[in-house]
């Protein structure tokens, strides 16, 4: 990889745009700006780049997701499931079908939101579930370490049980911020960055605060039906995205 002005300026773009999905709904659709980066770089020196960035990008994210906005009965279940999930990840990276675990997670994730479209896509208010809530955090902790990409899993969980937008933005944004901060040695130790990914990493730095407020704008101007009608959307479009690194995956061989 080459740091030279092009670079720059889109990884800045990726970043700013991460940020901003996750001022807007928390964390879990940052694969959404991951193909900007692909553009300038291997999809695994992008994850090793992200690792740090994501921790900072959570702290900040906090300063508006407080306490007063995590809903701590679906936090306790799920965060044992996430770290023994990025766990198996770690252990598995090498050897695991990257391209197949997308094509699944894609497949999983449209059915879903289908059955919500079947359903009338209305809010909906459903009972938790401890085994639910432990399934989703396991398998967002391998995803979230194999492709940058545990939103679907936990936004499967959350999203029925028709929380307030501010809980739905700030449960998700802590359970990210502890799976980046988890996450983050382990992929430093797979992806060992060079001098110049340090640099691009720094340059990038200032995207984090402009990109986490203006997504927290967005979310303050609308309502609780907007919020999940676009979360809803952003899983189609993460799904998509998936498919297509796995379907392209194969073709490629």
């Amino acid at each position: 990889m080459e740091l030279t002005v092009a670079t720059i300026l889109i990884t800045f773009a990726g970043v700013f745009l991460i940020c901003f999905m996750k001022g807007a709904f928390g964390g879990g659709f940052s694969i959404i700006g991951i193909p900007l980066l692909s553009t300038v770089m291997d999809p695994v020196m992008a994850g090793g780049l992200l690792a740090p960035l994501f921790i900072a990008m959570d702290l900040f994210a906090l300063l508006y997701w407080k306490p007063s906005t995590w809903s701590k009965p679906d936090l306790l279940p799920l965060l044992p499931g996430l770290v023994t999930g990025i766990g198996f990840g770690y252990l598995l990276f090498r050897f695991l079908d990257h391209r197949a675990i997308a094509i699944v997670m894609a497949a999983v994730t449209l059915i879903f939101v289908g059955l919500w479209l079947l359903a009338g896509a209305e809010v909906t208010t459903r009972a938790r579930s401890t085994p639910k809530a432990i399934t989703a955090g396991l398998a967002s902790g391998v995803t979230t370490m194999v492709a940058h990409s545990g939103g679907p899993p936990l936004a499967m969980y959350l999203l029925p049980l028709g929380l307030s937008k501010e809980v739905y933005a700030g449960t998700t944004s802590l359970f990210f911020t502890v799976g980046n901060a988890t996450k983050a040695v382990p992929w430093l130790l797979l992806v060992k960055p060079t001098v110049g990914v340090w640099i691009l990493m720094a340059l990038c730095l200032p995207a984090i605060p402009a990109g986490v407020w203006a997504g927290w704008r967005l979310h303050g101007s609308l309502d609780q039906r907007q919020i999940y009608r676009i979360c809803y959307a952003l899983l189609v479009v993460t799904a998509l995205k998936l498919l297509w690194d796995g379907v392209s995956g194969y073709l490629v061989i």
